[in-house]
């Protein structure tokens, strides 16, 4: 792919260039319908961080790391950092917007000596990202039908974990048939589901402080200073231990990166839905933090304990009965089902350009556009699956399937941290697209990284102190297994990666050149990197 990334680098990108001549520059044909506009590409990334919904997902996870304290200000402190890593992606995405985004750009940005095995593993743990993300939404999407099934029966009927994972499974089965519709079908959807995610976060706002008794409010000192950390760890890394739910709720960030070929003017429309998704929902979500901290009552041992098995559905029914919480509850479960399917869409267009640069086993079957409707059906069917296998995990215990949840934060802030540290370490030429922070780039990249090394390393570490077979993180056997797995596959004698991925691979023959002497030079450097 040597012209296409010549072509890149020997010109600035600028606003007469068209999509499909800036995906020719990268190397690529035009296969999909660019049926995104840019607004849209906006409402599938917020609708993916789905900010009502997804807190009440991972509620019952964030609680026992420093109580009401901890919720709110932990949602407080690690937003500044989301905000931060945003921007170092958008630039990103201004400057290659690909399907392939992060393993794309780590093959660009990493040195000649590094590239094609650097590539190799990102590709690969951005896709178990996906698995696990998918895997952890529709879990959530399980258990709050469950929760509505408990406060209907009055509290008579108690999910099995057979019976949730039953339903698990088909979530995930009527995702892998919405999620291929045809482009378009899904770039209209993302105005209803806008309104309906904004529509629910008003709700939330405004039915509890009218509707919740006086017995379940807090004070403002309560709310926004009482810490109680039931973890069994210190309250300083409790409280670190708190961004599980901002970081798990506002991830995504290259979501839009891989619809990219499917969105009009994808090098500002990419970072556009980047940072407003990112924005927006950190501030929505403090906001509707700060109003569950201030109507959920002070005993924090029964919203979590209790048998509804959701904290929020528990706030809900405290503050406005069986039917208000049914109602409203039916909208959470309605718009994280469309968290999920926008999560999926997404996936399966890494998944396609994945396997359209020949890195899956099954490549030659995931690499394909169905004819009807322009579709990447069988990635998107393939990577349902995989989310269903993943979902076994739930019968090693309530901690195994929790694991799920840190999983996907963690193979996604691997693949975003690699390309953000190669561009500056790699030695490779970065062409900024429109969006460009300038002088700040470094400063940006080295804080966006240090955030995500460090919530890694964090998130690889036990739930509870002094953990069992059955209560230890599976996320670090999960990825870690991901990353062995890949590197043996890449290593493997005669058949493995190294002999035969070669990075991105030119799917176009007219791409744009660039000089004779820097052609020469490009050439030189790598004949010299591969004999060192």
């Amino acid at each position: 792919m040597v012209n296409a990334e010549q072509g890149t680098l020997s010109r600035q990108h600028s606003s007469n260039v068209n999509d499909e001549e800036l995906l020719a520059r990268l190397g690529y044909k035009q296969e999909f319908k660019r049926d995104f506009s840019r607004l849209e590409l906006f409402g599938l990334s917020f609708s993916i961080v789905g900010v009502v919904q997804s807190i009440a997902a991972v509620l019952l996870f964030s609680l026992p790391y420093g109580g009401l304290a901890g919720m709110v200000w932990g949602w407080f402190t690690c937003s500044f950092f989301l905000v931060v890593v945003a921007l170092a992606m958008a630039e990103l995405g201004s400057a290659a917007p690909t399907a392939g985004g992060l393993y794309y750009w780590t093959f660009k940005f990493c040195s000649l000596k590094y590239r094609r095995l650097m590539s190799w593993l990102i590709g690969y743990v951005n896709t178990a990202a996906y698995i696990a993300g998918m895997a952890s939404v529709d879990w959530g999407v399980a258990t709050q039908v469950m929760a509505a099934a408990n406060i209907g029966s009055n509290g008579e009927f108690v999910a099995t974990n057979a019976q949730v994972y039953g339903v698990y499974a088909a979530i995930l089965v009527s995702h892998a048939f919405t999620a291929s519709l045809a482009t378009k079908v899904l770039a209209r959807l993302q105005y209803f589901y806008v309104f309906l995610n904004i529509a629910l976060f008003v709700v939330v706002i405004i039915a509890l402080p009218v509707a919740t008794p006086k017995k379940f409010h807090n004070s403002a000192s309560f709310a926004f200073g009482h810490f109680e950390n039931t973890s069994g760890w210190t309250n300083g890394y409790a409280f670190v231990l708190s961004f599980l739910s901002p970081a798990w709720t506002i991830g995504g960030f290259d979501t839009s990166v891989h619809i990219s070929e499917e969105a009009r003017n994808a090098p500002r429309a990419v970072p556009f839905a980047i940072l407003c998704a990112t924005i927006l929902s950190s501030i929505l979500g403090w906001i509707v933090t700060i109003v569950l901290a201030l109507y959920m009552g002070n005993d924090l041992d029964s919203v979590i304990g209790n048998p509804i098995g959701q904290p929020m559905a528990t706030i809900f029914f405290n503050s406005v009965g069986k039917r208000g919480t049914l109602a409203i509850w039916a909208f959470m479960i309605l718009t994280l089902w469309m968290t999920g399917m926008d999560y999926l869409t997404a996936g399966s267009r890494q998944l396609f350009a994945f396997s359209r640069d020949q890195g899956l086993p099954l490549s030659g079957w995931l690499y394909n556009v169905n004819p009807r409707t322009k579709t990447p059906v069988h990635a998107v069917v393939f990577l349902a699956f995989m989310a269903i296998l993943l979902g076994l995990l739930s019968f090693a215990g309530p901690l195994a399937i929790s694991a799920v949840f840190t999983m996907s934060i963690v193979c996604q802030y691997i693949g975003f941290a690699t390309p953000i540290i190669a561009r500056f370490v790699g030695g490779q030429p970065f062409v900024p697209g429109p969006f460009n922070l300038g002088f700040m780039s470094a400063p940006v990249a080295f804080a966006a990284s240090a955030y995500m090394i460090f919530m890694i390393i964090v998130f690889l570490f036990p739930g509870i102190p002094r953990p069992t077979s059955h209560s230890m993180n599976y996320t670090v056997v999960v990825v870690g297994g991901t990353l062995m797995l890949s590197l043996g596959y890449f290593f493997f004698p005669k058949y493995g990666g190294r002999h035969w991925f070669t990075g991105p691979v030119e799917t176009i023959q007219d791409v744009v050149e660039v000089p004779p002497e820097y052609a020469e030079k490009i050439h030189e450097k790598e004949n010299t990197s591969e004999k060192s």
